[in-house]
């Protein structure tokens, strides 16, 4: 079951933010770790058998004030289905029939030509 957790954490800069989530983040079960709120001082986190209390309970001893604001479970959204486009349209132009190319092979053999200069402009000795 996944769940979202909702801590709040007084966080007054940067270092501490980073504590908080560092923190959060090696415990088991978490996948994500967030910062939210208006001061910036709500730690969100998402996971699956994450135990609230005790991921409170370590922020407590790390950065003294933490309360657990909310524990909900988080419902995976459906994937809705589109409508998949054709999968090969039919070209426009009547005119000029299309011939598929296939681009693993060159298109036609490749020639190498051979150049013997019997007096080489630069000699090592």
């Amino acid at each position: 079951m996944k769940q979202k957790i909702i801590i709040k954490v007084q966080m007054t800069c940067d270092k501490c933010r980073t504590k908080a989530m560092k923190i959060a983040a090696t415990t088991d079960g978490v996948n994500s770790v967030a910062i939210e709120g208006s001061d910036k001082d709500q730690l969100v986190v998402i996971g699956e058998g994450v135990d609230s209390a005790n991921l409170t309970c370590s922020l407590r001893k790390k950065l003294c004030h933490a309360t657990l604001l909310s524990v909900e479970e988080v419902k995976e959204k459906k994937a809705e289905e589109k409508p998949k486009p054709p999968e090969n349209p039919k070209p426009n132009c009547i005119c000029c029939p299309q011939i598929p190319v296939c681009y693993q092979y060159p298109p036609f053999p490749m020639s190498c030509e051979v150049v013997y200069d019997p007096s080489p402009s630069c000699i090592i000795m």
